[in-house]
């Protein structure tokens, strides 16, 4: 299951970012970086995260920058950290990689 939750300019993913949600998760933040300019998308909510959804993160990034916008993932969790160490891609995302406090 994948949630999203939105507070002023951050919109906050939760669950599982993976193949079986990763038309969801596309459909959701696309609509949701169309919205608001200033978006941020908090990712210290993701529990796990496959390829399918490395992919939507990254068409997101793309997206962001084909509208000349700024488009920054915060709070990486442990889960979302390992792909991107996995994958090699944390240079791709262009972000400050903080790791998430664990509850």
């Amino acid at each position: 299951m994948i949630s999203f939750e939105r507070t002023q300019h951050t919109l906050l993913v939760t669950g599982e970012l993976t193949i079986y949600h990763a038309a969801e998760a596309r459909m959701r933040l696309g609509e949701e970086l169309a919205m608001d300019p200033q978006l941020e998308v908090d990712l210290s909510g993701v529990e796990e995260l496959d390829t399918a959804g490395a992919q939507v993160l990254l068409w997101l990034k793309r997206e962001a920058r084909a509208h000349d916008r700024e488009l920054p993932f915060t709070r990486h969790s442990p889960a979302v950290l390992e792909v991107l160490d996995q994958l090699n891609l944390a240079a791709a995302f262009g972000d400050t990689l903080l790791i998430a406090p664990t509850a």
